[in-house]
């Protein structure tokens, strides 16, 4: 029993201090991220222009592929029951309600999250080990500024883009599923989902995109930060990011969700 307690003690307090660590971090990040300070500002964009490029353009086959299989099989789901209650109208409602407010921006995050978050915290936690961090502030470079900052805008503007580019190849796939087993127009099935849609749709979905991008971001790139000394630490921190960050989106999903629900 004692030990229990120990184990639990010991497991509450690292937890306090990873979070307290955590949160001073964004703060000084928030901090750094409204100060207006030259020198760096060429390199920097030249790393979020590397970030995007990743991020972004690298990943469309991915997303390409896997929002045409989401876009068919939700198309293929709602046939097995909807018509059954004499509810084929709502196919464009079920579309937009799954696709556009939920599926697209939480699929679009795992994928940055397994692509992008993976590559940031190992880039980091590797540049702690190999002491090119210190390099960095030797030289008077901010490695706030000079890495995380980039990273964030990089990350984020990549997972918003990519959010859209998802919807748009899902309701594709849709469309193809349903050209194939009802017969319908393109006209038609366009339609249905557009008088579906309405402006908050759009607007909850961009608004998690930029919110998971941005948590992704700062936790990937803190626990690239939290690597002290040994390179067998960077997949340990890799592992934290990616748990942390799935449970990040998650939550920012339940509470965005329940905040437009009441």
């Amino acid at each position: 029993m004692g030990n229990f307690f120990f184990k639990s003690g010991s497991w509450f307090l690292g937890f306090v201090d990873e979070f307290t660590s955590l949160c001073a971090y964004n703060i000084r990040v928030l901090k750094i991220l409204f100060e207006r300070k030259t020198g760096t500002s060429r390199a920097g964009l030249s790393i979020l222009f590397k970030q995007v490029l990743f991020t972004g353009v690298d990943a469309l086959p991915l997303t390409a592929m896997v929002s045409l299989a989401i876009g068919g099989i939700a198309i293929i789901q709602s046939l097995t029951f909807l018509p059954r209650f004499g509810a084929e109208s709502f196919i464009g409602k079920l579309l937009v309600t799954v696709i556009i407010r939920e599926l697209g921006p939480i699929l679009t995050g795992f994928i940055v999250i397994g692509r992008s978050g993976t590559a940031i915290t190992t880039e980091i936690g590797n540049m702690v080990v190999s002491h090119e961090i210190e390099a960095l502030e030797a030289m008077g470079v901010d490695p706030i500024r000079y890495i995380v900052i980039p990273r964030i805008f990089g990350v984020t503007f990549s997972l918003v883009s990519l959010n859209i580019y998802f919807t748009i190849f899902a309701l594709i796939g849709g469309f193809l599923v349903s050209k194939l087993v009802l017969v319908t127009s393109f006209t038609v099935y366009f339609q249905q989902v557009l008088e579906s849609m309405v402006l908050s749709d759009v607007v909850i979905s961009l608004s998690k995109g930029f919110i998971f991008g941005v948590l992704i971001s700062l936790l990937c790139t803190f626990q690239g930060f939290s690597v002290k000394l040994s390179s067998t630490e960077v997949p340990q921190m890799t592992t934290k990011a990616v748990v942390y960050a799935i449970a990040a989106v998650f939550l920012a999903d339940g509470i965005i969700t329940f905040i437009y629900y009441i």
